[in-house]
C-alpha cells in the first residue's frame, strides 16, 4: 500500500490540491500539521481519501492532537508535527517514543527539512513543506509499505 505524506501547507492550499490530484491512486494521506484549514477544505474535494491529521505549532485552534499512531499492512506509524518532541534540536525524544510504543514508521514535519532516517528498524520521515522548504524545494513523500518491507521516496513539487 501506498501513503501519501504532507506537512506544513502554510497557506497553500492550491499546492495541496495539486498533490492529491496527481497521485489519485493513493488513498492514505497523512498530514502532520501547520495547514489543518486547508487540509479540512481539501479533504471535501478529495471523499474517497482517508486522511489522518495532526496539529502543528501555527494551527492556532487545534482540533487534531498534537501527535497520532495508525497501523497500515500491519506496519505501526507514529505520526505527528514535530514541534512537541524538539525536533528542531534533535530527533531522539521522537525515536525514543516510537521505540517504545513499537513503531517501525516515524512520520514528522516542523523543521521544513526533507529528510529520511534508517536506525535501529526505525524508519524517520519528514517529507519537508508544500510551502517554505528550507533545503531545496517545496515536497511531500510517498512510502510503499508491502511485505517486503518500507520504501520512503521524498518527492518534489
Amino acid at each position: 500500500m501506498r501513503i501519501l505524506v504532507m506537512s506544513d501547507c502554510h497557506g497553500a492550499q492550491g499546492t495541496m490540491e495539486k498533490v492529491l490530484q496527481k497521485h489519485g491512486d493513493i488513498k492514505k494521506v497523512f498530514f502532520l500539521g501547520d495547514g489543518v484549514t486547508q487540509v479540512e477544505e481539501v479533504m471535501h474535494f478529495f471523499p474517497d481519501r482517508d486522511f489522518k491529521i495532526v496539529s502543528g505549532n501555527c494551527d492556532w485552534d487545534p482540533v487534531y492532537p498534537s501527535f497520532s499512531n495508525a497501523v497500515v499492512e500491519g506496519v505501526k506509524i507514529l505520526f505527528t508535527h514535530g514541534h512537541r518532541f524538539g525536533v528542531k534540536g534533535s530527533r531522539e525524544r521522537l525515536f525514543e517514543m516510537a521505540r517504545a510504543m513499537g513503531a517501525a514508521l516515524v512520520l514528522y514535519g516542523h523543521t521544513h527539512i526533507a529528510d529520511v532516517e534508517y536506525r535501529d528498524g526505525v524508519y524517520m520521515v519528514n517529507p519537508g513543506a508544500l510551502n517554505g522548504s528550507r533545503n531545496g524545494p517545496n515536497g511531500y513523500a510517498i512510502i510503499d509499505i508491502t511485505s517486503a518491507g518500507i520504501m520512503p521516496s521524498l518527492m518534489k513539487i
